[in-house]
């Protein structure tokens, strides 16, 4: 049995416990309050009257599958880059545990990211949650929380097209995409005829098969759109086909905040202070989170770059300074992400019978002067090596 004590427990679902205990034992949360006996033989962390929140959560990242800082291609290994369409290609296939950049963002609190492909094609293959725990992949990964990535604007284009291979323009990245999901939609028909007892059985596809619960809307979509056309592109695109998705990073949302409300689109934005690295991040603001809430879109923050997940708190906090309320913050780095991977039965906020993912805080998470003291993950106690 372990506890910490004297900590203002932020439980994000309920309560706020300003001088509370959480005990937890066996990986799970046994109970979550305020003058709770311990038993004999406890295992005692004091927080020491900082802040105690849910492990957190960075929804959009490519970490293990870009090693580190993303300079050495020997292990860069999050894009497949030898043609635009890969959805049978999957992020768990390069996923490498000792990644160096895994144990400086459990060090900063957080105890689940997930990891995709690169945005470099047009459909790139799936992604999966991972704990930041374990020797191998199979430790790490959650299964049952495969997306399948898909990219427009500058990317696909820039890395196909300079070579007069489509697609070449933004018409093309649509164009191609369409047709792929087409092809996929046609597969799957075929399939679901076979199954039903109607028809013979399509030839096997690898490359369709992926697609197939993606076109069923049994798999949700990640869409990487930074400029405001492409976001509507993305969103075009979905409504046709009948896709479950997300738009990744949603830059120039400002822009479009009532039709993306009125899309009940989920955004994941980031990252958020990158400035004008291309064209299609001209239109960065730091204040599109509080843009999106405000009209009633549903958000989750992200930092993209594996390394920089460790740095998402402080970014949160400018986020608050331009307007985000602090309490949805929380949540965009907690319960929100939670229930968009489907996992908010397991994490995401402090309750009994959850896994013991606890982050402890020595001040106010979003603060650039507070340090994490303690990492659980499952109840155990990480120290970030």
């Amino acid at each position: 049995m372990k506890a910490i004590v004297n900590g203002r427990i932020v439980t994000v679902s309920g309560p706020v416990y300003e001088n509370g205990t959480i005990l937890f034992d066996e990986g799970k949360i046994t109970a979550v309050g305020e003058n709770i006996a311990l038993p004999d033989g406890t295992e005692i962390y004091d927080a020491k009257g900082g802040t105690v929140t849910p492990g957190l959560i960075d929804i959009h990242t490519h970490l293990g599958v870009f090693s580190g800082l993303n300079t050495m291609p020997g292990s860069s290994d999050g894009n497949e880059m030898s043609e635009p369409i890969t959805p049978e290609v999957r992020a768990i296939d390069a996923v490498n545990p000792d990644d160096i950049a895994i144990s400086v963002t459990r060090k900063a609190g957080f105890t689940t990211v997930y990891t995709l492909p690169g945005s470099a094609n047009l459909i790139g293959g799936t992604g999966i949650a991972l704990k930041l725990r374990g020797n191998t992949a199979e430790e790490m990964m959650i299964p049952g929380t495969e997306n399948m990535k898909f990219a427009l604007g500058e990317n696909p284009k820039r890395v196909y097209g300079t070579n007069k291979k489509m697609p070449v323009t933004r018409m093309g990245n649509a164009a191609l995409m369409r047709r792929t999901l087409f092809d996929a939609k046609v597969y799957s028909d075929a399939l679901k005829n076979y199954e039903e007892g109607r028809g013979e059985r399509p030839k096997p596809d690898f490359r369709l098969e992926a697609l197939v619960p993606v076109v069923r809307g049994e798999m949700r979509c990640r869409i990487h759109a930074h400029r405001a056309d492409d976001i509507m592109t993305a969103v075009r695109i979905g409504r046709e086909f009948g896709l479950d998705f997300s738009i990744e990073h949603c830059t120039q949302g400002w822009k479009i905040a009532e039709e993306l409300h009125r899309e009940n689109v989920t955004c994941m934005i980031g990252p958020m202070m990158m400035g004008p690295l291309k064209q299609e991040m001209w239109g960065e603001r730091l204040d599109t989170a509080a843009i999106l809430h405000k009209a009633g879109v549903n958000i989750c923050l992200i930092a993209d770059m594996a390394y920089d997940t460790q740095w998402l708190p402080v970014k949160i906090g400018v986020a608050i300074r331009e307007g985000l309320p602090y309490e949805e913050a929380l949540k965009a780095v907690t319960v929100n992400p939670a229930r968009e991977m489907g996992l908010l039965d397991r994490i995401g906020t402090l309750e009994t019978g959850k896994d013991a993912d606890i982050a402890v805080f020595d001040g106010d998470p979003f603060s650039n002067y507070t340090k994490c003291l303690y990492t659980f993950i499952d109840g155990q106690l990480w120290d970030g090596e």
